[in-house]
């Protein structure tokens, strides 16, 4: 097993706030509210979660090579 990261820092792409926060480990997250401009931020097309759309790591079902959100 590798070794996870559990903290990301998201950077909210309206205004520009960066907020490090804990992922969850065994699911993804597909909400976050900005702290600064409260914008819903969902992940992007493609990605499965808001980690892995504006984390500087993506979340640990990535990181770990197994398919996530199933």
């Amino acid at each position: 097993m590798k070794n996870v990261i559990t903290q990301s820092t998201l950077t909210c792409p309206h205004c520009g706030r960066q907020e490090t926060e804990e992922m969850p480990t065994d699911a993804c997250q597909w909400y976050y509210a900005c702290k600064a401009c409260h914008t819903l931020l969902r992940p992007l097309p493609g990605d499965c979660c808001v980690f892995c759309s504006y984390g500087t790591v993506v979340c640990p079902p990535k990181q770990q090579g197994e398919s996530c959100c199933t």
